[in-house]
């Protein structure tokens, strides 16, 4: 049977362990510095749009997943 099996993953799935942690780091705090930038510049419409594209981040969802599931120091 070659039907697709709506539970596995696809083949070329992220694996939680071949996850650039510091890419991810850097590309929410690229967001998090330019989301303070637009606040200090008075330009809300900016900040807007970068929390949505930080909120909806791939980067970011994954760092919380790691903050939430890993163990607490």
């Amino acid at each position: 049977m070659t039907g697709i099996n709506p539970g596995a993953l696809p083949d070329d799935a992220i694996t939680w362990h071949t996850i650039n942690w510091d890419a991810a780091r850097r590309h929410v705090r690229r967001l998090q510095m330019r989301i303070a930038k637009a606040v200090k510049e008075g330009r809300p419409g900016k900040v807007k749009a970068l929390q949505w594209l930080l909120t909806h981040s791939f980067h970011a969802k994954l760092l919380a997943v790691k903050r939430v599931t890993s163990k607490s120091r």
